[in-house]
């Protein structure tokens, strides 16, 4: 029999921010309906004896106290054990997080492991959005930097991303081209996305919630003053919305596709009603967010569709 144990790989407790943090929300929900939650670090996830085992510690989250967690206790777990496992470690998505997807493909059929780990190595969380680029503003990958050049002539306001990194870091804005500056970037990420600039960003971006095929819910997130970035990490404010009917009709489109390629909790994000090309399906965020803003509890919708 399959006990009640939820584990969860990520980053250490005492790094996160639980008044907006989506894994202890998601966390401190299913430990109501009495499931045990295991805390694990990706480096110490193993294959020992042809068994998957993580050096973790179970741990009970309580937001009422000060300091919110209790290790309760250090163990080495077989992961098999578990009915639920969740990746939520924070990307760069690197040679780590793909060694991990590795490992948790031995026991997928075992274990239901959100998002399922073959599903997240397959989904480039940028690249991916390439085939929704009708529904995004002008948009290239490439590493090419004469392609870049002729991008930044037609555009004048360029977006530089790296493909691979999160939460803002390393964007810049390209508002007169610099060849020496875009070559360092290259260098130091290899193929980047650039991205026609969207003015509209100072009104906020908005981040919508798919989970199971189905579109849940979206909040915006406004810059603070001077800034192009969305990101909350970034000091952006959240603000409760409602989405537009095209946005509707996208975000529809991406969940349907998005189950098909068993992806089951993902985050999307539009600027000025544009998809802007980040789809978040290693760490999705902003969970809590929403139910501080609406009471709208999503967590509670995510356990329910998984049938916890």
């Amino acid at each position: 029999m399959i006990n009640k144990i939820v584990a969860i790989q990520g980053n250490h407790p005492s790094k996160l921010k639980p008044l907006t943090d989506t894994s202890v929300f998601l966390a401190n929900e299913i430990q109501n309906k009495k499931y045990k939650i295991f805390y694990y670090d990706p480096k110490d996830l193993s294959v020992v004896n042809s068994k998957v085992t993580a050096k973790g510690f179970f741990i009970k989250f309580n937001y009422s106290n000060k300091k919110f967690y209790k290790i309760t206790k250090k163990q080495n777990l077989d992961l098999t054990k578990c009915k639920f496992i969740l990746i939520r470690q924070d990307p760069p998505f690197n040679l780590e997080y793909i060694s991990t997807t590795y490992i948790l493909d031995t026991i997928k059929t075992k274990v239901k492991i959100i998002n399922n780990p073959t599903a997240v190595r397959n989904i480039s969380e940028k690249l991916y959005s390439s085939k929704y680029q009708k529904y995004m503003p002008a948009t290239i990958f490439t590493q090419n930097m004469d392609e870049i050049k002729k991008f930044f002539k037609k555009n004048k306001k360029v977006i530089l991303k790296p493909i691979h990194s999160f939460s803002g870091n390393d964007i810049h804005l390209l508002t007169k081209f610099n060849s020496k500056l875009v070559n360092k970037f290259i260098k130091k990420h290899d193929h980047i996305m650039c991205q026609k600039f969207l003015p509209k960003i100072s009104k906020g971006d908005k981040r919508v919630f798919i989970i199971n095929g189905k579109v849940c819910g979206a909040i915006s997130r406004v810059p603070k003053k001077g800034s192009i970035l969305s990101n909350m990490s970034k000091g952006a404010k959240p603000t409760n919305i409602k989405l537009k009917s095209k946005e509707i009709k996208i975000s529809k489109l991406i969940a349907k596709d998005l189950k098909k390629e068993n992806i089951f909790f993902a985050g999307i994000d539009f600027i000025d009603q544009k998809l802007n090309g980040d789809i978040n399906v290693t760490s999705p965020t902003g969970l809590k967010t929403l139910y501080d803003l609406s009471g709208k509890n999503l967590a509670k919708t995510f356990w329910k569709e998984l049938k916890a």
